[in-house]
Formats: structure tokens, sequence, C-alpha cells
């Protein structure tokens, strides 16, 4: 664990939860509470983290929120959670609420025809099958590959992609292990603002743990209300306030915000 932020003291972040009125805890899938895999279906959580997460949802003060870049469809089933936190999907995209509603933000069509067309381009150069489908998005994965092959797969297709980003107005992101087109529409940090939007700022508590470029819009939009948490093994330049390693001190982690969390009850039930 490396703190980041020198205005954060950690122990005083835990010592204060169990005082919080309010409690939320946003965190990424893939990379934060998955090992990346090469096929992306085998991504499950790293051991304990699922039964960690469920006790930690079991306890009513805390608001527990998954915001990935996944289709929610998709990640449901490799969670494996017998009750489902809030989620937002597609990087914002889609929100699955607890009670089992579902909204997806609207979307430019010149930007989804976009999609439709690198779609089309895609198969015709025999390449869909390392691509992930999701509403807003194609990626193109090259995980697993060696260096010169990602080489070759980069150049064969990144100068295709960057010209229907320009003509249809789409995003070209890299990530860690691909790049995707993405619909312009919302990234994790507004979910993570629609949110803590709907909990009252007073006397809250808040972290959000990821991993990727794509979760940095989170760690400013917390900024100020929470603490971002940098959750890779290797060290990158973050707006993150702190830093851990997984998967130990992740464990570490979220067991000790259940641990403080249960501490506060105890106290308030005496």
């Amino acid at each position: 664990m490396k703190v980041l932020n020198p205005n954060l003291k950690v122990d005083e972040f835990f010592g204060r939860l169990p005082q919080a009125r309010k409690k939320a805890l946003f965190l990424d899938y893939d990379g934060t509470l998955a090992p990346f895999k090469t096929n992306p279906g085998e991504a499950i959580p790293y051991p304990g983290v699922r039964e960690l997460i469920s006790r930690i949802m079991e306890r009513s003060d805390t608001h527990l929120v998954i915001v990935t870049g996944r289709w929610t469809r998709d990640l449901i089933p490799l969670l494996g959670l017998r009750n489902l936190p809030e989620i937002w999907g597609s990087h914002g995209l889609e929100r699955l609420r607890m009670d089992g509603s579902y909204e997806i933000s609207p979307m430019d069509e010149k930007a989804v025809q976009g999609l439709a067309t690198a779609d089309e381009w895609m198969e015709q150069k025999d390449l869909l099958h390392r691509c992930e489908k999701k509403p807003g998005c194609l990626a193109l994965h090259w995980r697993g590959l060696s260096e010169g092959s990602v080489f070759e797969l980069k150049n064969g297709v990144l100068p295709r992609w960057r010209h229907l980003a320009e003509a249809s107005g789409l995003d070209l992101i890299e990530f860690d292990g691909g790049i995707e087109l993405r619909v312009p529409a919302r990234n994790k940090g507004d979910a993570v603002k629609s949110v803590l939007d709907e909990i009252p700022q007073d006397e809250l508590s808040a972290a959000y743990l990821g991993d990727d470029t794509t979760d940095e819009d989170a760690f400013c939009a917390i900024k100020g209300i929470g603490i971002g948490v940098l959750v890779r093994k290797e060290f990158r330049p973050t707006s993150a306030d702190l830093w851990i390693r997984p998967p130990r001190e992740l464990l570490e982690f979220l067991s000790r915000w259940l641990a403080e969390r249960g501490a506060g009850k105890a106290t308030r039930g005496h």
C-alpha cells in the first residue's frame, strides 16, 4: 500500500467510517476485483472477493456499486453473487438498480451507425473473434498475443478506426489490453456523480477502486468527497489517492472496510 495524496491519512479515513451516516463503495471489475484473462469470460473474482462483497452488502449502511466497462449481462454470471449490487455497465451507459430496474442512456444515431460500420468491417477482416460488443462500444482485445502480433493488429485496425471515429463522432480509447470505439455519452465518472448526487453529502464516506485509465474520470469525480484507490500490481501515473496491489492488499482493504463498519454498528448498538 502506498499513499499518493499527502493529505490522506489512511487510518483516519477508516477511523471515520463507523461515524459516517452514509457510505458508498464503488468497485471496478476487470483488473480490480478480478485478474485479466486472455478469454474475458474466464475472469472471475480473486478468491475471497465474492465473500467480502456479499458481507459488505449485508450491512445496509454501505451502498455498494460496481462500475465497469463490461456489458451488465456479461458481468452478472462472473460476479456469482446471490444478491446483486447496483451495476453501472458499458462505462456508465447502463444502470441496473438493486430492484432489477434497468436504464440505458440515449446514444447519438450517427455514432451508433459508425459502430455498426466498424462491426461490419471487422467481420470482413475476420477479426470479430477478437472483439467484444456491448452497448455503445466495440472493443478490440489483444491480450495474450505476442508483441509482433499486437503491432501488426494495431497497424491493420487503427487507421480505419481513427477514420470512423472522426467521421462518426466516436471516441477512440486505449485500455489495458486493447482499444475501443465508444459512443461519447457517459463515462465512469458520470456514473459516480449520478450515485453521489442521490446521497446526502454530509457525513458521507466513499471510495472508488479501479485499475485502468478509464477509471481516472471516476477518481476525479470522487475527489473532495471520498478517496480514489488505484488497484494494480504495477504503478502507473494516476490522480488516485492510494495505490494497493491485488489480491492481498485488495482483500485487506475490503476486510478493513467491513471490520470498521462492523465496529460502528456495535458502538451504535450500546
